[in-house]
């Protein structure tokens, strides 16, 4: 056997190992969305909208096993995407970031993150979008736990518009497929998920 076909396997069996383990990663993320913040009772969402069941995707987030699961797939998921910074609207995005950053570090990637406060703040800087700097015209990601409307990425685009920042990516752990992915879309940018709603309400 030439060292090239042994190469050539090893980047292989490499490939088809961390395609399995971000397998069994989801897996186990949606067991844990199943067993704690899957509820079936009626409430009314943050979109206005009532709904006969709920995902309360904090109860996750802020869980380290679901934190690091989380951050483990979506990083996978962008991969491949040459990026400034990954970050979203607080109160969703805020505990996937700080796991991102931690993550991306561990894997010899790190990525920049940041958070979007619902308006700027009224002293100091009076900033909307913390963190480190994003140049302009950077390339970002923009992650929120459970997309409904859309209506907290649109106003994340609309906050990164500002300073010439367009996303290249929207990612959400849970799309409820209400009108999220076609507002993003008109937006000019593409919602991608970790889980379809049909794979936790059916």
């Amino acid at each position: 056997m030439s060292f090239t076909i042994i190469v050539n396997n090893i980047k292989f069996l490499r490939k088809a190992s961390m395609t399995s383990s971000i397998e069994q990663d989801r897996k186990q993320l949606l067991n844990l969305i199943m067993k704690e913040a899957y509820f079936r009772e009626k409430i009314i969402l943050s979109s206005g909208k009532e709904s006969d069941f709920y995902i309360d995707a904090r109860r996750i987030t802020l869980k380290p096993e679901g934190s690091f699961l989380c951050a483990k797939i979506i990083l996978d998921m962008v991969k491949e995407l040459k990026l400034d910074a990954i970050g979203g609207p607080t109160l969703g995005a805020d505990p996937m970031v700080g796991a991102i950053g931690v993550v991306s570090l561990q894997t010899g990637n790190p990525i920049n993150t940041f958070i979007i406060r619902k308006a700027p703040k009224p002293h100091g800087k009076q900033q909307q979008i913390e963190g480190p700097l994003i140049p302009e015209h950077g390339r970002v990601v923009l992650i929120d736990d459970v997309a409904t409307t859309g209506k907290a990425f649109i106003e994340s685009i609309d906050v990164l518009a500002k300073m010439n920042i367009k996303p290249v990516k929207a990612v959400c752990i849970v799309d409820r497929q209400e009108g999220a992915a076609e507002a993003v879309k008109a937006r000019g940018c593409e919602l991608i998920s970790i889980f379809k709603i049909g794979e936790i309400h059916k």
